[in-house]
Order: structure tokens, then C-alpha cells, then sequence
């Protein structure tokens, strides 16, 4: 997968995700990780993930994937070994193990140790978030997506796209008190960046999330008019519109959101 596919998640509240990946954590320094969560999933772990993920794999594929772990663990330098692990996390991803793809992003974000390779790590643990039913496993990969976006944080604290991914991970962590600290968080954000359009529309997500539908209108109109181009932006107000009863508007902006 090539970089051009990943995206903030903030821009729509999805995620775009070729992979850039990790394993190893660095200690972020952004401060909003002592909000009352912890790793509640320690049952889960980066190699049992693996080791069950590998016995649903035919002959084929475990060939196949052995030559890739093979080259990623004989890599010359740092740099290759990069290149390697992302091929790596790239082919577990294409084969719907998120978290394993998250978990090799997380170790190529330890290598190349910039915001953007946090970034995707913390985009790849929210794709297995959101896909995943078992608590274990999910409260896991909040955790994990959490520190990588904080990571990526502390990295550029200029960007608060950052901060709205890591509010957004909580929004959709199982605690109850977990969406409004999202809330709260995108709040203080949207003071601190009035012009940011991955706020508003971080809180229009959330705002959909909770039907209710006039207030997603208000704050994703403002992002379209922050940041017209954002091609998420659309869809997401044709669906505000539509629960609104607004039917000539969301088809008036049907077509930019095709």
C-alpha cells in the first residue's frame, strides 16, 4: 500500500490506510493519557493474534508470508527493514487482521519515530477498533491506538489533528464515560482552533452519532466551508440532511459525496 492512502481520520472520521507500520511504544508526552483508562486487555497480545491468524492461512500463504518475515528480519539497516515491515503489515491488512497490521505500523512508527508513521499505526488500531465485537481485543486496540496518536502528538503539537483522532478513538472506546471525554476534548480543541476543519468535523461525526441531527448540520456545514475540498465532509452532511428531513439538500450534495 502506498502512503497517498493514508489520511487523517479526524478530515471525516474515517480512515484512509495503506500502511507505514509498528510494534515497539515510545512514551508520548501529550498530556491526556491519565484520563482514567487503562490497558484492560493485557489477555491480548501482538503474537497470539499472530499465531491464530496464521492457522486460518493456507499452505500458500504461509509460504508467502514467510519470505516476507524472513526479509524483515534479515533487513540490512533500519531504513530497509522499514520498507520491509510495511509489505508485512500491508498483507495482513489486505486480509482483514488490523490489529497484526497495526501492530507492525506501531514498529515502523518506533523506527522512523515521525508523526505521520504514529499517525497511521494510531488509524490501523481504530480500523481494528471499530471492526472488532470482543471487549478484550477492542479495549486493546484503544489502548494501542490511543498511544499512537498521542505519540504523533508529541511529535508535531502544532497539528491537532492529532488530538481529534485520539478524541475519536475514545469516542468509540467501550467505557461509558468515554464519548463525553471525546466531547470535551474536541471542545477545548475547537477553542484552541477555530479554524480547524478537522474539528468540526470530528464533532459532526459525533453529533451523527448521537442523532442528533441539526447540530451535525451546524458543525460539518462549518467544516465544508473551512475546508471545501475535504471529500469525506459531503457524505457525511448527506446524512445529517436526510435524518433531518433536509431531502433537497442531501441530494443537492449527493453527487460530491459519490
Amino acid at each position: 500500500m502506498s502512503k497517498p492512502h493514508y489520511a487523517a481520520l479526524a478530515a471525516a472520521g474515517l480512515l484512509f490506510l495503506g500502511l507505514y507500520f509498528g510494534l515497539k511504544t515510545t512514551p508520548p508526552s501529550w498530556e491526556v493519557k491519565q484520563q482514567s483508562r487503562k490497558l484492560r486487555g493485557q489477555q491480548v497480545s501482538v503474537d497470539r493474534l499472530v499465531e491464530a491468524a496464521k492457522s486460518q492461512l493456507t499452505l500458500e500463504e504461509r509460504a508467502a508470508l514467510s519470505v516476507l518475515e524472513h526479509k524483515a528480519q534479515t533487513a540490512a539497516n533500519d531504513l530497509e527493514r522499514v520498507e520491509h515491515l510495511k509489505t508485512l503489515s500491508g498483507w495482513w491488512y489486505a486480509r482483514g487482521q488490523w490489529g497484526i497490521a497495526g501492530a507492525l505500523a506501531e514498529e515502523v512508527a518506533a523506527l522512523a519515530s515521525t508523526d505521520s508513521a504514529w499517525s497511521v499505526a494510531g488509524a490501523t488500531y481504530y480500523q481494528a477498533l471499530q471492526r472488532e465485537k470482543d471487549s478484550r481485543k477492542r479495549n486493546y486496540y484503544a489502548e494501542r491506538a490511543i498511544r499512537a496518536f498521542e505519540s504523533a502528538a508529541s511529535l508535531a503539537p502544532d497539528q491537532p489533528e492529532h488530538r481529534v483522532n485520539v478524541a475519536l478513538v475514545y469516542a468509540e472506546d467501550p467505557p461509558a464515560e468515554n464519548p463525553m471525554k471525546a466531547v470535551q476534548m474536541l471542545r477545548d480543541l475547537e477553542r484552541q482552533y477555530p479554524q480547524s476543519a478537522a474539528v468540526y468535523n470530528a464533532l459532526g461525526r459525533l453529533a451523527l452519532k448521537t442523532g442528533q441531527w441539526e447540530r451535525a448540520i451546524e458543525r460539518l456545514e462549518k467544516a465544508l466551508a473551512l475546508d471545501p475540498q475535504n471529500p469525506h465532509t459531503p457524505c457525511l452532511l448527506v446524512k445529517a440532511y436526510t435524518n433531518a428531513g433536509y431531502t433537497d439538500k442531501a441530494e443537492a450534495l449527493a453527487n460530491r459525496c459519490r
